[in-house]
């Protein structure tokens, strides 16, 4: 189950950042190391088996340059190859982006969930920070009730590092507040512009004058 959601965010983070631009393969790689490396560890090794399955899958196609120099060619091929998305794969990766449910707020998938929010739909973004709100507020409740019941029995840098993670988990929490606030009181202006745009559009209408 872990592998296949690993799998599932590194499929999202290879389709976004293409979906940005084309890239080669050690660029891409350094972007998934900036992109994925502040939320969880990311292994060289998993993205040529990933480009591979998408390539399969008509998501990306390889872009190979042409080569005068054929020793040359074998020598640098890898190097060379720019990876692109497909119209299959732009609408595999709206796909991806609909999706809210648990995946998505856990610490393996909500950082790069997050990362392309951008592109993600107003609902759909607010879906995801409340779940990761209901998520950390479950943990928060979780390392409370830790801390009371070993406060007494541990020694002051064990309970210095226990203090820290629950900090951190509630700095968390207030930033997802924030976002959240954010988020719904740019939906409710769009909401009321919208309602504006559809009260003046039906007070420019002709009336119809009995006559």
């Amino acid at each position: 189950m872990a592998a296949r959601k690993g799998a599932g965010v590194l499929e999202l983070a290879v389709l976004g950042l293409l979906h940005e631009s084309p890239m080669h393969g050690y660029e891409l790689r350094k972007r998934l190391n900036t992109l994925l490396g502040m939320f969880r560890a990311f292994s060289y090794g998993s993205l040529y088996p990933c480009l591979k399955q998408l390539l399969a899958n008509g998501l990306i196609i390889e872009d190979r340059p042409e080569e005068p120099n054929t020793a040359l060619a074998l020598q640098s091929r890898r190097s060379k190859i720019v990876y692109k998305l497909t119209a299959d794969g732009k609408e595999r990766l709206q796909q991806l982006l609909t999706e809210a449910g648990p995946a998505s707020w856990e610490d393996e998938g909500f950082g790069v969930h997050f990362a392309f929010f951008s592109h993600t739909r107003a609902d759909v973004r607010l879906r995801i920070l409340e779940g990761r709100r209901s998520r950390l507020e479950e943990r928060l409740e979780s390392v409370r009730a830790a801390l009371a019941r070993t406060r007494e029995r541990v020694d002051s840098y064990t309970l210095e590092l226990q203090n820290h993670g629950l900090e951190s988990v509630e700095r968390e929490v207030r930033w997802l507040n924030e976002l959240i606030g954010r988020e719904r009181a740019e939906q409710e202006q769009q909401a009321r512009s919208s309602d504006n745009r559809s009260s003046e559009t039906r007070q420019d209408m002709p009336r119809d004058e009995g006559r």
